[in-house]
């Protein structure tokens, strides 16, 4: 992932605040195996202390890659919208010149990645999970003793990744005016499609912590 000066995270508690928000499902990326193309997992994770969650089913063909080797890419990204061209166009040239671009945020975290197979570590994966996504606690225990996980549990495998690097990006035109980047979340939020409103919000975000960025 390029990032220019401007779109790097201004500290870690940016990106960690953005993953924190909500951000909770990402692109699990391995090489894979000699003669093959890398190996991609669309899925939901947790973040543990140094490591991030994640069980997946057993037929999966990413487990055979990741005992090739264990070296993986955990990707998130979110807040994107297309940017038109008039809305970046300098003051006093015609809007036809400006040039689109794109916004978004993204966090990629180098990952070595730990196969978890004992039955009690593998139920407690998705207990972690569930304590994410139902904090109310509206579910079953997941006991491998017990229904209705404890028949499922056995279908899937977890996995550790111990995070060893962290990348993040907030490309919002940080290098521009503050201005020029005032009005394009005002446009973004009046436009409203897709994630245009999350990432007006995220812009601002931005926008408040830096003003025109300086080398």
């Amino acid at each position: 992932m390029f990032i220019q000066p401007w779109d790097a995270a201004l500290d870690e508690a940016e990106w960690a605040t953005w993953i924190a928000d909500g951000h909770d499902f990402g692109l699990l990326s391995v090489n894979g195996l000699p003669g093959q193309a890398p190996v991609a997992v669309p899925t939901h994770f947790t973040r543990d202390v140094g490591h991030l969650l994640v069980h997946l089913a057993r037929p999966n063909p990413v487990w055979r890659a990741i005992e090739n080797d264990p070296d993986v890419l955990f990707t998130v990204f979110g807040d994107y919208a297309f940017v038109p061209g008039p809305w970046r166009a300098t003051a006093g040239t015609p809007s036809a010149d400006g040039v689109p671009t794109n916004y978004y945020s993204a966090v990629q975290f180098t990952c070595r990645a730990h196969i978890v197979d004992d039955p009690e570590a593998n139920a407690e994966l998705p207990r972690r999970q569930l304590a994410h996504f139902q904090p109310d606690g509206d579910h079953a225990p997941v006991d491998v003793d017990q229904p209705p996980y404890g028949r499922m549990l056995p279908g899937i495998r977890g996995l550790r990744l111990e995070v060893t690097d962290v990348r993040a990006k907030f490309k919002y035109d940080d290098h521009k005016s503050v201005e020029h980047r005032t009005a394009v979340a005002d446009q973004l939020t009046e436009r409203r499609q897709g994630l245009d409103v999350p990432t007006a919000r995220q812009q601002r975000c931005r926008l408040d912590r830096i003003g025109s960025w300086k080398p």
